[in-house]
């Protein structure tokens, strides 16, 4: 079943959009043909994903990490969310395609490491760029959250120190893959759901509509139909009773109001001035701090899920936010 068009008239532009996911193809056929000429320049796909301890920690991280970012998951056999965690990440490693390198360190058998990081609970993920070090996160979070801190992290090796990944051999690839029983998607009952959830929108009923879209990712959390759709229910809840000439008088009254900012930048959304909206909330993210930071940060996210992750205003606002966070 095809995403459709959520009745998000201006907000999302699918000239723009084909134009990025165009662009992304071209870059991967750009990368898989200069591992196919480079020769030595390219890695074997398992590269991507190293076991690393104390001895091999210089080499296999810091020096690695001046060329591609080096994401580190902390784990233990006897760690139940790391067993979920691990593969995960694995998975993204290898489908993110060279934009970073997993490092998987047991701390039973690296306790210095440990101590270094300073890990108190695990499974703990940090990142290393250029030599530098910084926490990502801790927990087994939700994939939207963690392929959202893995594009911010690349961005933020691209944009501040030039780091563009590493070249991975697809022929190599391939021949790896020989052989493998392909990995069949699992197929749910969502399609009465869905339409549910469409007509739903397409009656005012958001609410109606956000708990068909939630009653499908409880069952199949990677849906990318549910997840746009429960992000534009969702705004759409927000503004329905809205009145945009006070909300944007508020905004403008006190620039400081987290609530305020949050309500306007929704509108602007839904009117179709996306680099607005965005270009509001990672100021709002730049001047606060503890909670209303955050709260400003994940309203920027859910946004980005409303738009699209190939539309390029996304990527800008992307890395915008790195830069103000980081």
């Amino acid at each position: 079943m095809q995403p459709r068009n959520m009745s998000m008239s201006g907000v999302v532009d699918l000239a723009a959009v084909k134009a990025a996911g165009e662009a992304k193809v071209k870059a991967e056929q750009a990368r898989a043909e200069a591992a196919r000429q480079g020769g030595g320049g390219a890695v074997p796909p398992s590269a991507l994903v190293i076991d690393v301890d104390e001895a091999g920690f210089e080499s296999d991280v810091l020096q690695r990490s001046a060329e591609v970012p080096v994401v580190i998951d902390f784990w233990a056999e006897w760690c139940e969310p790391c067993k979920q965690l691990g593969p995960l990440l694995e998975r993204l490693a290898h489908e993110y395609n060279g934009r970073f390198v997993l490092a998987k360190v047991d701390v039973d058998a690296n306790q210095m490491l440990m101590q270094q990081f300073g890990i108190q609970g695990i499974p703990a993920v940090f990142a290393v760029v250029a030599g530098q070090a910084l926490p990502l996160f801790q927990g087994a979070a939700p994939e939207a959250q963690i392929r959202q801190t893995l594009d911010q992290l690349i961005q933020v090796g691209e944009e501040r120190f030039g780091l563009t990944g590493i070249v991975v051999d697809q022929d190599a690839a391939s021949a790896e893959g020989a052989g493998e029983a392909p990995v069949e998607e699992p197929a749910g009952p969502y399609d009465a759901l869905l339409e549910a959830a469409v007509q739903a929108l397409d009656a005012s009923d958001f609410a109606g509509a956000v708990r068909a879209y939630k009653n499908v990712l409880s069952e199949d959390p990677a849906n990318t139909e549910a997840k746009l759709g429960l992000a534009q229910a969702e705004l759409l809840a927000r503004v329905k009773d809205m009145d945009p000439q006070q909300v944007r008088k508020d905004a403008a009254e006190n620039p400081a109001d987290v609530t305020a900012q949050l309500a306007a930048a929704d509108l602007d959304l839904v009117g179709g001035h996306v680099e607005d909206a965005f270009g509001r909330l990672v100021e709002t993210v730049r001047r606060t701090f503890g909670d209303d930071r955050d709260t400003a940060r994940v309203r920027l996210l859910e946004l980005f899920e409303v738009i699209g992750p190939d539309d390029p205003r996304v990527g800008a606002a992307r890395t915008a936010l790195a830069r103000v966070l980081f």
